[in-house]
């Protein structure tokens, strides 16, 4: 059987990576595995500015063709949902290894409690419990990092559609229309 190719072009662009990824325990506490997990998915936002002219590009075909009048109104909403879907998928990611590592830690701290204290065993168990509130902190972290994106993104999104705002029917779009805004 002949491997399957990799995705190229506009394909590869738009492969959302959980199709690709599955995220476990052993992932969360794998930091090095997390972190490249987490830059697949920032993928959409490291391209914001390319996906956008490309997004722009199908509509304005789309409506060249005719296959349906489109407004830019309409490529911004489209656009708007992707960036919405992304950011869902990523926070929900990292709250889940968030949890997942504080748990972990909790459940380590609580076992070594338990054992003897002699002075190599102590030094081991500081170790031990200094290593996993490093590989915390660091899951912790990503939330700042969600921040810078997400705004960095909305900004570029915004330079694009100006006029465009969420309806507030759409409760989700809104919700992360209002956090960006609001720099978080």
């Amino acid at each position: 059987m002949a491997p399957k190719a990799p995705p190229l072009g506009s394909q590869a662009v738009y492969t959302p990576p959980s199709q690709i990824y599955p995220v476990s325990e052993s992932l969360c506490t794998n930091l090095s595995v997390f972190k490249d997990l987490m830059k697949e998915h920032r993928r959409l936002d490291d391209s914001v500015t390319m996906r956008m002219n490309r997004n722009s590009a199908f509509f304005r075909d789309k409506d060249r063709l005719g296959k349906g009048a489109s407004t830019p109104e309409e490529s911004c909403t489209h656009f708007w949902h992707e960036l919405v879907a992304n950011w869902n998928g990523r926070t929900e990611i990292i709250n889940y290894c968030v949890d997942v590592v504080d748990r972990k830690m909790e459940e380590k701290r609580k076992a070594l409690e338990g054992q003897e204290s002699k002075l190599d065993a102590e030094r081991s168990k500081k170790s031990t419990l200094y290593a996993d509130q490093v590989k915390r902190n660091q899951i912790h972290n990503e939330h700042a990092v969600e921040t810078i994106v997400r705004r960095r993104s909305f900004e570029a999104f915004k330079s694009r559609c100006k006029y465009f705002e969420p309806p507030l029917s759409d409760a989700e779009a809104r919700k992360w229309w209002d956090a960006a805004s609001a720099g978080q």
